[in-house]
């Protein structure tokens, strides 16, 4: 059984940070593919970034030169951190894994907050 746990959302005014973690447990052998997607109120999910077992990484347009995905294997944890922050950014952000093969896997996901 794979699980996984979002933190580090908040509340933060424009132009400020934050970095999300996600910390993943249970059989997890190998990371394929480990990513962030993001929910805003009445929208659907869209994808945010994601990084590859080779250490590849794909952002969305809106986040290049803002976000920065990374991840610790030793871990099974990935990070999203999230610099210059904007109200658009607002929504709720969802940790995504494929493992061995198997998945997607998500986390519950955690708030962000934006205000100008």
């Amino acid at each position: 059984q794979v699980q996984m746990v979002e933190s580090g959302g908040a509340s933060v005014q424009a132009g400020e940070s934050l970095r999300l973690s996600c910390a993943g447990s249970g059989s997890i052998l190998s990371i394929d593919v480990m990513g962030w997607f993001r929910q805003a109120p009445g929208k659907q999910r869209d994808f945010v970034a994601n990084i590859k077992a080779g250490g590849g990484t794909h952002y969305l347009d809106s986040v290049k030169g803002r976000f920065t995905i990374s991840r610790d294997v030793n871990k099974s944890t990935g990070y999203l951190q999230m610099n210059n922050l904007k109200p658009e950014d607002t929504a709720v952000y969802y940790c995504m894994m494929l493992i061995s093969g198997q998945g997607p896997y998500w986390g519950q996901g955690t708030q962000v907050t934006v205000y100008s």
